[in-house]
């Protein structure tokens, strides 16, 4: 069988860290390994605005020895022109894996269905977990472990960020918590994952999820502050009454000073300084942000290269 990469669990907790340590060795050595030499062609579909992603991707799978193809989502017509089954059984005889940014999780799951081929999760409306592979090597690099630290995600969790935090959080060993609003935490169902993962027993990982409407109580103390913009794609009508519901939340240089002395701070980009992250905090010592950019390459890396290894052993 396939393995994909769709969402966050799609990792246990061992395969996860395996997956942290292969990203370590990657980075360490960039060109050293091909696993996708031939060279073999990666399709890399993009529905949705993209900067990082796409560069790391391409820059990633040619490090590995492979031709990143470029699939305009636009052109393509995904789910319009064609049904999406057929377009994963057209791309899968072309390319030896797929890396989708798309708006929802339930086409990314028929994509990996039909295709033959792993398929990568680069973004969608419910999870990033691409993003968060990046977002733990970094912490991993500065904090030299991720079970046991604690973090803190600040402003709108009702995100595919708030989502993919609470089960990549979880499944690493760490307490995650959310600073937000009523109403804006991360999906019911994935917190009810994330604490399961968690939950004393069997395969626990030991990590927890907690959610707080006191932004204050969400930092107190933590190893790193997390925050995301408030307006994703597609919400842009919704900027001005964001700003009203989530001022309180804004990663400031007061609210940073509840966190531990050496926290480090993060944020995905795109940002808005003096929206969700004042300056002063985004280009301070404390920001990681630009580690944080880079390790999308290494990560993904070591997620294609992990997948096409399972793909391999299962042929």
């Amino acid at each position: 069988m396939t393995r994909s990469f769709l969402r966050d669990d799609d990792l246990t907790p061992a395969e996860q860290a395996e997956v942290l340590a292969l990203a370590t060795e990657l980075k360490d050595e960039p060109y050293d390994h091909k696993p996708l030499a031939g060279p073999r062609t990666v399709a890399m579909v993009f529905d949705k605005p993209t900067l990082r992603t796409q560069a790391s991707f391409a820059a990633g799978i040619a490090e590995l020895g492979g031709h990143p193809m470029l699939v305009d989502g636009a052109l393509a017509g995904i789910g319009k022109r064609e049904s999406v089954a057929d377009v994963a059984r057209v791309l899968g005889r072309q390319a030896s894996q797929i890396v989708w940014r798309t708006y929802a999780q339930s086409n990314l799951e028929e994509m990996a269905a039909f295709s033959g081929v792993p398929v990568i999760n680069a973004l969608t409306d419910e999870f990033h977990p691409c993003q968060l592979l990046a977002d733990l090597l970094t912490i991993q690099e500065h904090k030299g472990t991720l079970a046991g630290i604690t973090v803190a995600f600040l402003g709108d969790a009702a995100c595919n960020m708030g989502n993919s935090w609470a089960l990549a959080g979880v499944t690493a060993g760490m307490h995650v918590r959310f600073g937000c609003p009523e109403g804006y935490a991360p999906d019911a169902d994935v917190l009810e994952r994330a604490g399961a993962l968690g939950a004393v027993g069997t395969g626990s990982t030991g990590g927890t999820v907690h959610v707080f409407d006191d932004p204050v109580a969400a930092v107190g103390g933590v190893d790193v502050v997390v925050t995301d913009t408030w307006v994703s794609m597609g919400k842009e009508d919704e900027a001005a009454a964001r700003r009203d519901v989530f001022g309180t939340y804004a990663v400031t240089a007061d609210l940073l000073a509840e966190a531990r002395d050496d926290a480090i701070v993060m944020h995905c980009l795109p940002a808005y300084r003096g929206s969700e992250i004042a300056a002063e905090v985004i280009d301070g010592p404390h920001s990681v942000v630009w580690d944080e950019a880079e390790n999308r390459r290494h990560a993904q890396k070591a997620v294609m290269s992990w997948l096409q290894a399972q793909s391999s052993s299962r042929a």
